[in-house]
């Protein structure tokens, strides 16, 4: 079950589709619902503990004894399941519980560890090409304008940075609504250093990705991303927000966070980024070592053994 229709373009889908051929390739029959009609099953897999609730009560209250996976997003760790009654009981319900980095354990209780598996996000090879361009530096922001993204920060530490840099960001993502696509559209009209291309098939969105010197990531509040997984295994270095969906995939150590909301200090690191060759190597060196993390058959054999702990 995920809330998220077929043509979406967004997280929760891309996992989604991606576990589904993964427990096809296992071996399993599967369906991928917006909503559980009370058909039978072995097995429950949920992804987000607030919004796929109703599916989940109503499996629960029918299948009592049968396995039930509750998958926590971003907005589930580090806002629902503090506040919403209806989250809380899908963590009590599950029998098994899933998080996406391993910072994710430190936001439950202590009590729901033994029931929780980490399965981080892999990505298959990519087969984008190109090489990034030489007059300029090119900064990729890459996801939907909502606030939980808090997509204009690379936006406006541009603005900040002075007359000699060559940063160009290129921001790819469709508004959520109106009142960001018209501070969007006034950004790019305003900010000669920003450009918004709104949504892209994700093909052309990965190319983009491939000739960009560096990935911006600035979320408030990440469950995991896809996107992070992608841009390692493009080898292309992050600069990213100090959160613990993103440090749990790139570690305390990684050199390149930022405050979240700090604009300045993004646009420092930025500066330091694009004038600094050793600093940059680094980066890109740190994000190589990161690609076991993202393997398929890491993600393939975490759910192999989840489901014969169920069985």
């Amino acid at each position: 079950m995920t809330p998220a229709p077929a043509n979406a373009r967004n997280g929760n889908r891309a996992t989604a589709d991606r576990w589904a051929k993964i427990l096809r390739q296992l071996g399993h029959l599967l369906q991928v619902e917006q909503s559980y009609d009370g058909g039978e099953c072995d097995v429950l897999i949920a992804l987000h503990a607030r919004r796929s609730f109703d599916s989940i009560s109503q499996f629960r209250e029918k299948h009592p004894d049968l396995p039930l996976i509750v998958v926590l997003t971003g907005t589930d760790l580090y806002r629902d399941i503090r506040t919403n009654a209806n989250a809380q009981k899908s963590l009590e319900w599950a029998t098994r519980l899933i998080v996406l980095q391993s910072m994710g354990l430190a936001e439950l209780p202590r009590r729901l560890h033994s029931k929780t598996r980490v399965i981080y996000q892999s990505v298959p090879p990519i087969s984008a090409q190109g090489r990034p361009p030489r007059t300029e530096f090119q900064v990729c922001v890459i996801g939907h304008l909502r606030p939980e993204k808090d997509p204009m920060r690379t936006a406006m530490a541009a603005r900040l940075l002075p007359a000699s840099s060559k940063i160009k960001v290129i921001h790819i993502g469709r508004a959520l609504s109106r009142e960001m696509e018209t501070r969007a559209r006034e950004e790019a009209r305003r900010n000669p250093r920003y450009h918004w291309v709104r949504d892209l098939p994700h093909w052309k969105t990965m190319e983009v990705l491939r000739r960009s010197h560096l990935l911006s990531l600035t979320s408030r509040m990440e469950g995991s991303s896809n996107v992070l997984g992608e841009s390692i295994v493009l080898s292309v270095p992050v600069v990213a927000s100090r959160i613990s969906g993103l440090v749990g995939t790139l570690g305390e150590n990684y050199p390149a966070y930022y405050p979240v909301g700090d604009t300045r200090a993004l646009a420092e690191l930025l500066l330091k980024v694009e004038s600094d060759p050793k600093l940059y190597a680094e980066l890109r060196n740190y994000c190589a070592r990161l690609r076991p993390l993202v393997k398929p058959e890491r993600e393939r054999s975490a759910w192999k053994a989840l489901l014969r702990e169920l069985t």
